[in-house]
């Protein structure tokens, strides 16, 4: 018998590693690249695609392209033909513009402290690991509006007034977006509700709203807002266009958010409802407590869908002009020092950069929130037998 054998009782047996080619990189690129033979194939088709594509927008993107100068000229060759890269030239130059539109050089720290103030609240939230969230709720909804505004208008606290009209860039995409999605998500709730309730009134006013809304394209309600809600306005009374634009987005937003959570709420049994009857909660107990947390988690991926959506159509604002990061493109492009066609692909591929790391983020960040609360049955939890 060998010296170091142990013997172990039977069921104490040690758990052993799991093999190699499971876990890890291999382990990885086994289960998702090379899991069937339809995926193999997939895997190769996709090497090859980017083969052939990669190199040339590498060449064009990075390797050819010009990054310094005031105009286009160095964009171009001495004949006067664009050069095959891409001219970063018109992207270093307006940086400014494309982060804070015509905002004052010398004012721009008040943007960059609200935005801050504003991710670190909102990451304070989202972050499990973070202590306090009520205080920072509070602060979010209740205190930060005074202080963003306060900062972004001014006219306060000896801060100079800066109109909106000079507002633009991502500044203000981000500002349209983050106030419509903050908006839409009560008034979509109220809406859901109010289209279920027994209350007629309520419930065909919430049906004609939503209705009425969905039936028209954001096109249509921001003209509305910009260019006719003022004639129906009495004489003296008017409204700043960006705030008529944000009413506009958010209720636009607020109809396809509604009718995403009434998906949410026709997937909860009605057991769920009688079982808060039986309790005695009152309404508004029943639904706080019980049905909407349930329904809002069933339909996270719906609810993240309208807010990539909603984050896209805010270039949207273009045309009742206010100028958000695919505006500053196009308005730079009316500058005859920058028009060419190398800067207009140029810049619609940075204003498509910047969309997609945001949608991106807020896609990636929703999957994480999918499978924290085990929403997808695929990556749930199981229960042992």
């Amino acid at each position: 018998m060998v010296a170091d054998e142990q013997h172990y009782a039977p069921g104490t047996y040690p758990s052993l590693p799991p093999p190699m080619r499971t876990t890890g990189p291999i382990g990885w690129v086994r289960q998702n690249l090379l899991s069937s033979p339809s995926n193999v194939l997939l895997t190769l088709l996709s090497i090859a695609l980017l083969v052939y594509i990669l190199p040339s927008f590498l060449n064009w993107a990075i390797f050819d392209a010009t990054w310094h100068g005031v105009t286009r000229a160095p964009c171009n060759t001495p004949e006067g033909v664009d050069k095959p890269g891409a001219c970063w030239t018109m992207v270093n130059a307006r940086f400014g513009q494309f982060m804070y539109g015509r905002y004052p050089a010398d004012q721009v720290w008040r943007v960059d402290l609200s935005f801050i103030l504003l991710f670190a609240s909102f990451f304070a939230l989202l972050i499990d690991r973070v202590p306090g969230k009520k205080w920072f709720a509070i602060f979010l909804f209740l205190i930060y509006p005074v202080i963003g505004f306060a900062l972004f208008y001014g006219g306060i606290f000896g801060l100079p007034v800066v109109e909106t009209a000079k507002w633009g860039g991502l500044m203000l995409t981000l500002i349209i977006a983050t106030v419509s999605i903050i908006a839409s998500v009560p008034l979509g709730i109220f809406l859901a509700l109010g289209r279920r309730s027994n209350l007629p009134v309520i419930r065909v006013l919430s049906i004609t709203f939503i209705e009425f809304v969905r039936a028209v394209p954001l096109i249509t309600v921001l003209f509305m807002s910009s260019v006719m809600l003022p004639l129906f306005l009495p004489a003296g009374v008017s409204f700043d266009k960006l705030v008529r634009a944000l009413v506009g987005v958010a209720m636009f937003a607020g109809a396809y958010m509604a009718e995403t959570i009434r998906g949410g709420l026709q997937a909860i049994p009605r057991g769920q409802f009688e079982a808060g009857e039986a309790l005695g909660l009152s309404y508004a107990q029943r639904m706080g407590l019980i049905v909407l947390p349930q329904a809002l988690k069933l339909v996270i991926p719906g609810i993240v869908n309208s807010f990539v959506g909603l984050f896209k159509d805010t270039s949207l604002v273009l045309i009742i002009g206010l100028f958000d990061v695919l505006g500053i493109v196009q308005l730079n492009l009316t500058d005859a020092k920058w028009f060419a066609n190398s800067t207009a692909m140029t810049g619609y591929v940075f204003a498509g950069f910047v969309f997609w790391i945001f949608c991106f983020g807020m896609s990636r960040y929703s999957q994480m929130i999918e499978r924290r609360l085990a929403t997808g049955h695929e990556r749930g939890p199981t229960r042992a037998d």
